[in-house]
């Protein structure tokens, strides 16, 4: 069933776990997470990074939006529906607009009283049709610059105390030692800093970046705050390769229509990797 963002968010807190939100390019990832998410009875959150409408066109903004909440309906598990770094109150109003109930204002690269004032004024226009709001304080960079070992870049617990209050954001990225991409050496998540976020905040935390972080630190991490945790590279490189199967497998197949069983070969190999995360990570 299509629910919520800040409902399954709710949820994870109370339970003092996370949901995972899987970055989805196309209509077979967003399927095997949703059906990954019924198998294992978890809550599960789809994600859109607005780049693979704007830059690489997989999709489009209306379409992915009505297209995850069509997927939603075929479960009766809570699936959730986000849109990922936006950078501009105009782009956010363009994600609203086709449909999603969840984005994020990333004005992390400005000044804090830059990004409280970009991201305040997305609060409230969002918040006038029940828009949930993810922002972000601190920097999280990329992991092929080792930004996650950038100590400079983190989230500081003040800081992030003052923007949540003057901005009015329901839920928060921190830095605390993870990036996005994949990971030059083994991260090591700023554990205390992450107990520190926590008890000067109120909102569900959100850790982008999870692709390479081990398994120990994700869940001691879930346990202290963190409520969303973003999962891209790794889902997206598994992606390749099944696909890099398929084509192996089928390089002397004569039919000259082999194409079209490539999207079930495809979910056969990722859904179980999901179910996998899903088992593994979230205690729900």
């Amino acid at each position: 069933m299509y629910e919520k963002v800040g409902n399954i968010l709710k949820t994870a807190k109370e339970s003092n776990t996370a949901a995972i939100a899987f970055i989805c390019m196309d209509y077979v990832m967003a399927r095997t997470v949703v059906y990954a998410a019924e198998a294992t009875n978890t809550p599960a959150i789809v994600m859109l990074f607005p780049e693979h409408v704007t830059i690489q066109h997989t999709t489009g903004f209306e379409k992915y939006a009505a297209m995850v909440k069509e997927l939603a309906g075929e479960v009766k598990v809570p699936i959730g529906l986000h849109c990922d770094h936006d950078y501009s109150y105009e782009a956010i109003m363009r994600t609203i607009s086709a449909g999603f109930g969840s984005v994020m204002m990333d004005g992390s690269m400005n000044d804090l009283d830059t990004n409280i004032a970009v991201t305040k004024k997305v609060v409230e226009a969002a918040h006038k049709t029940g828009v949930f709001v993810e922002g972000e304080i601190g920097h999280v960079g990329t992991a092929a610059d080792s930004d996650n070992d950038k100590t400079d870049l983190y989230t500081k617990p003040e800081a992030a105390e003052k923007f949540c209050k003057e901005s009015g954001v329901d839920s928060l990225a921190i830095s605390i030692g993870n990036a996005h991409g994949e990971y030059r050496d083994t991260p090591h998540l700023d554990i205390r800093r992450l107990e520190d976020i926590h008890a000067a905040t109120s909102v569900p935390l959100v850790l982008h970046g999870g692709s390479g972080i081990p398994d120990d630190q994700l869940l001691v991490a879930f346990s202290k705050g963190i409520n969303k945790f973003n999962l891209g590279t790794e889902f997206l490189g598994k992606y390749f390769q099944s696909v890099s199967d398929f084509a192996a497998e089928n390089a002397n197949n004569p039919d000259p229509v082999k194409i079209i069983n490539m999207p079930e070969y495809v979910q056969s190999k990722l859904q179980p990797y999901v179910e996998g995360r899903m088992r593994t990570l979230c205690k729900f």
